[in-house]
């Protein structure tokens, strides 16, 4: 009994200690922070808060980035997550580079043409509707493989979340109006009750309570990584996927293991980006587009004159060209990464670059070689120099819509990031061949692109964003923007944004696009789409001794620094 007793209190007193200063019914979105110590920047205030309050309590940036994950499962319900996955990176004040992959897996049961019907005919809704959509998640074993970097114990870092969705929190109004329109698919594609899903429309303010989600973290705390992918919550997973027909099993979650990989590393102009290896194909694309344009003084051309924009556009066309041909997991298909990285390659797939003339996809295919919208980042700085980036996904947003019965978290729809049938474009338009190609534990390609800058070996910007097929582009624009346009923190996040990934050819634009920019781009002969926003970039940079960090105007991001 002394024992129990002794438990019981010490776990009242971190709760206690974990909602300090945080104040879930009435707290602040701050877009900009100036901080000397350390900065979290996520998609939430609230996360960003506990991710703060765990740094100010002797974390370290990987224990910050643990715990403002955990808290974006509950307080961003359609990208935070548990029952999805991600990748981080990060580089510690020792010098070394840290990858992790902890990306979504096919099902055992899966296979290559799942999702046709027996004229060979794409099913594209079962691959992004309901549990036959979802992969084997991949986040809760992600956190456990990034502890052996954290200084304090996971139970303190899970704890503000179990706190939030056990008390609740108030809802932004973006929120309520974003579970206001899915109110349709929960109802349709669940099997038993939601917290999501109310009588009368959600409105700002109103407090989400999610009591079964904080049943299933309290059983990670208290059992660890087989809290979740083995026991009680293994047991709702695999009911949850007999009754909506999924072929999630016992053994796929009990097998399910995240990887550490060798981090993508290379220079460009006086700086070196850390990046995802596959199977992100974030990493890969940002060194062939960074590497396409590094000789062509793209700092003299300005910030989106036509010129610079044309420039870009026709890289990011390139690259997207060779993501479709090349890529996959790397664990089952053979990829030529050395090659599609090498300065002789990139310098041959720009000879057919015209300045002024508007290229072709149809003209322009991969290179020659013999051989979410819906994902949320964090950033993470701290007073040592670690610097950790994380982007985690469930696919589109609120993932497959379905939220494990009894266990409170929504499902990934992640099996549509595989190539379903080569040539047919998943819901963010890539499409793929027979490398990407779903196999029982393959992962799916990835658009994440969590990076770091280094200069003179320091972290100088820590960056990431949501946006599918968009990620990489609005990456490899923020990094230009500052490194090659000396643009400010603020200004490389909040200006308007472009992309262009081979097919459809075409350059979606943001709305507040140069208009003459516009114009010209148009005169050259490309055909513009104009779209209302791209990304929600979450950035610090380190300048001059000065931490800043800034979340992007796009969303309810906000920055939180000491």
């Amino acid at each position: 009994m002394k024992n129990i007793f002794f438990t019981s209190a010490v776990l009242f007193f971190i709760a206690l200690q974990s909602t300090a200063q945080i104040n879930p019914y009435k707290y602040r979105l701050q877009k900009k922070v100036l901080a000397s110590k350390g900065a979290v920047v996520s998609a939430h205030p609230l996360a960003s808060m506990v991710g703060i309050q765990i740094l100010k309590q002797g974390g370290n940036a990987v224990d910050a980035a643990i715990a403002t994950q955990l808290a974006l499962a509950v307080v961003y319900p359609g990208a935070g997550n548990i029952g999805g996955g991600g990748f981080l990176v990060a580089h510690l004040s020792s010098g070394k580079n840290i990858a992790i992959d902890f990306r979504e897996m096919a099902p055992s049961g899966a296979n290559r043409d799942m999702y046709l019907d027996s004229a060979g005919n794409p099913q594209l809704t079962l691959s992004q509707d309901g549990h036959l959509s979802a992969g084997v998640p991949g986040t809760v074993a992600g956190l456990f493989a990034s502890m052996k970097y954290a200084k304090l114990p996971f139970k303190k870092l899970i704890q503000p979340a179990i706190d939030l969705a056990e008390n609740g929190f108030a809802l932004t109004k973006s929120q309520a109006e974003d579970l206001n329109q899915f109110q349709e698919d929960f109802t349709r594609l669940n099997t038993s009750p939601v917290a999501f899903v109310k009588f009368v429309p959600w409105k700002e303010g109103d407090v989400l309570v999610q009591l079964n989600l904080a049943s299933t973290l309290r059983r990670i705390r208290d059992q660890g990584e087989k809290g979740f992918y083995e026991g009680e919550t293994a047991r709702l997973i695999v009911e949850e996927m007999q009754k909506g027909k999924g072929i999630i099993s016992y053994q796929d979650l009990k097998n399910y293991k995240a990887k550490e990989r060798i981090a993508t590393n290379f220079t460009y102009h006086g700086c070196q980006i850390i990046s995802m290896p596959l199977p992100s194909s974030g990493g890969i694309l940002l060194q062939q587009m960074l590497g396409m344009i590094a000789d062509k003084n793209i700092a003299g051309m300005k910030f989106q004159t036509a010129a610079s924009v044309q420039l870009m556009t026709e890289v990011e066309r390139r690259a997207y060209a060779d993501r479709a041909a090349f890529l996959g997991d790397a664990d089952f298909v053979k990829v030529p990464v050395k090659t599609l990285v090498s300065k002789k390659y990139l310098v041959e797939r720009m000879k057919d670059y015209v300045a002024g003339k508007a290229g072709s996809s149809k003209s322009t295919g991969a290179g020659v070689i013999a051989e979410s919208m819906e994902t949320t980042h964090l950033s993470v700085i701290d007073a040592q120099g670690n610097a950790v980036s994380v982007t985690t996904t469930l696919n589109g947003h609120f993932g497959s819509r379905t939220v494990v019965g009894g266990a409170g978290f929504l499902l990934n729809n992640q099996m549509d990031d595989f190539s379903v049938k080569p040539g047919v474009p998943n819901m963010y338009g890539a499409v793929g061949n027979d490398k990407n190609a779903i196999a029982p534990g393959k992962r799916m390609l990835s658009s994440m692109t969590p990076a770091i800058v280094l200069k003179k070996g320091k972290p100088y910007l820590v960056v990431g964003t949501p946006g599918g097929t968009t990620i990489p582009t609005s990456v490899f624009q923020t990094i230009v923007n500052i490194v090659d346009f000396g643009m400010t923190a603020e200004d490389a996040v909040n200006k308007p944004k472009f992309h262009h990934q081979w097919l459809p050819d075409e350059i979606y634009a943001e709305n507040d696009f140069d208009s003459n920019t516009i114009t010209t781009l148009k005169a050259m002969g490309y055909s513009i789409h104009p779209v209302s926003s791209i990304g929600r970039t979450e950035l610090i940079q380190l300048k001059a001794g000065k931490i800043i960090a800034v979340g992007d105007k796009r969303g309810d991001d906000a920055a939180e620094g000491y």
